[in-house]
């Protein structure tokens, strides 16, 4: 069970995350997904929807192996090479959602990631009912 604060008493607004979060059970750990299909081929070079939908598409994958969904979500990381892609990002992050909770999340901008022409990486943390199995 996850109890979110999308924006306490005194919290400054927050675009589509919430400040803080509360979870009982057993903790998902997904490492960073890239946009990159079940191939290993780079999805959408130069177009940030194309490659915001795979990473969470592979996000999606990930979880599921562990018996999680995007409704289990606590915290997502996002990293991005290009702040300008953030809108694209947030569109993919939207449809993954689909209007659940708003987990967590934090956005850090780097100068590249290990695939080459890659422009977005997102790890997660879930939590799961404590006696899912996955």
């Amino acid at each position: 069970m996850i109890e979110f604060f999308e924006r306490p008493d005194g919290a400054p607004p927050a675009n589509g995350y919430s400040h803080a979060a509360r979870a009982a059970g057993r903790l998902v750990a997904a490492s960073g997904q890239l946009p990159i299909d079940a191939q290993g081929v780079l999805v959408g070079a130069e177009d940030a929807l194309a490659q915001g939908r795979q990473v969470f598409a592979n996000l999606g994958t990930a979880l599921a192996a562990a018996g999680a969904g995007p409704r289990d979500l606590l915290r997502l990381t996002f990293f991005l090479t290009d702040l300008a892609d953030l809108p694209a990002v947030r569109t993919a992050r939207d449809e993954f959602l689909a209007g659940g909770p708003l987990p967590t999340s934090s956005l850090v901008q780097v100068v590249g990631l290990i695939l080459p022409g890659a422009r977005i990486e997102i790890d997660a943390l879930a939590v799961v009912d404590a006696g899912a199995t996955g």
